[in-house]
């Protein structure tokens, strides 16, 4: 359940954030949103891949954290091994719209919310803390890497370079895992591309984060590396 509420100084002074990491805190997930400005930072630790929206209409990219709902390998009780992608460091806050001004939010029902422990949001006479300024750093980051993304994957799509994967994996005691219904970079027909769709593709800044996710293919390995050891320790 969540409970979204206007942040405000009044009904909210002695809010207190827990920001570390932990399953209790919904960090037991499988992936998480990102977006191509981001790409450069996750592609180092996780593989970037894409969903269909669930209207159909429309992808958008992914953080993949584990090969399975509910896990997420880069976890271990409250420590989280790697860069922890915007969409995640944002919780509990979130960001709306009133007319075209934009205002931040509070999930009231989230975990992390606490009156006695975490980071203050505001400072006794109301003043935003220091920690409410980062959040609102990442908040306005998060909403223009998110709202830059469709001009992102319109691109890709009109030169038809996202395809459908299935990944079968098997770990090293025989047992069988298969990731399916995501979507990834068309490696050959990126390559057949002519100079023109390239430099299109260049100037409007897409090219690059074409390649970080290519680039973080390499990490499926990490993952099924990971996978392993967690299956071995629980077994």
């Amino acid at each position: 359940m969540t409970r979204h509420a206007l942040l405000n100084n009044v009904d909210h002074k002695d809010l207190r954030i827990v920001t570390r990491p932990g399953a209790r805190y919904g960090d037991d997930q499988m992936s998480a949103l990102t977006f191509p400005a981001e790409f450069r930072a996750i592609q180092a630790h996780y593989p970037i891949v894409f969903s269909k929206a669930q209207d159909g209409m429309g992808f958008y990219p992914l953080a993949l954290f584990g090969v399975q709902e509910g896990e997420n390998l880069f976890l271990d009780g409250e420590t989280w091994d790697g860069y922890i992608p915007l969409a995640v460091r944002r919780q509990p806050f979130s960001i709306g719209r009133n007319g075209d001004e934009l205002m931040v939010h509070v999930d009231l029902d989230s975990s992390r919310v606490s009156a006695t422990e975490g980071e203050a949001v505001f400072l006794p006479h109301g003043g935003s803390t220091e920690y409410l300024e980062s959040v609102n750093e990442v908040l306005s980051a998060l909403h223009r890497g998110l709202e830059a993304t469709p001009v992102f994957v319109e691109a890709l799509l009109r030169h038809a370079l996202l395809e459908s994967f299935v990944l079968d994996i098997e770990l090293d005691d025989g047992s069988q895992n298969r990731l399916a219904g995501l979507y990834t970079i068309h490696e050959e027909r990126l390559n057949a591309l002519g100079g023109a769709a390239l430099e299109q593709l260049h100037r409007a800044g897409h090219l690059e984060a074409i390649y970080m996710v290519l680039a973080s293919m390499t990490r499926f390995r990490v993952l099924i590396d990971r996978k392993n050891r967690r299956h071995v320790h629980a077994a």
